[in-house]
């Protein structure tokens, strides 16, 4: 029973850690690799400003911005150099709000709450 049971345990956790192996990792042999500053002129290509270039799961990994001045992270095949994943940094944190308006130009909504000016009754139960 304890066998069947452990058995059990190990065969519903492999799926799982299937879903969670990366796919996004180069096999190149180390010999067949472009030099990197052959990914430098991806790069430059592209209109990348680059601030790093490493080597991450066998990948090339450039960190900079593109030429809209967003962050990015982009993984290179290091044979063919082709792109295999590019990630954007949100940039909600660098620019505020959502909502540009300026506080006091936009009028409050209609729903009653804001439109006299007296304060609002509460009640504690």
């Amino acid at each position: 029973m304890r066998k069947t049971l452990t058995a059990f345990a190990l065969a519903a956790l492999l799926p799982a850690g299937a879903a969670l192996a990366d796919d996004d990792d180069c096999y190149a042999p180390r010999g067949q690799w472009q030099p990197r500053e052959a990914a430098m002129q991806v790069a430059e290509q592209n209109g990348w400003n680059v601030r790093h270039v490493g080597i991450d799961d066998g990948c090339y990994e450039i960190k900079g911005r593109d030429s809209k001045g967003r962050e990015i992270e982009v993984k290179l095949d290091p044979m063919t150099l082709a792109i295999v994943e590019m990630d954007y940094e949100d940039d909600d944190r660098r620019r505020g709000a959502r909502n540009p308006a300026p506080a006091g130009t936009v009028a409050p909504p209609r729903n009653g709450l804001f439109g006299n000016t007296t304060p609002p009754q509460v009640q504690v139960n």
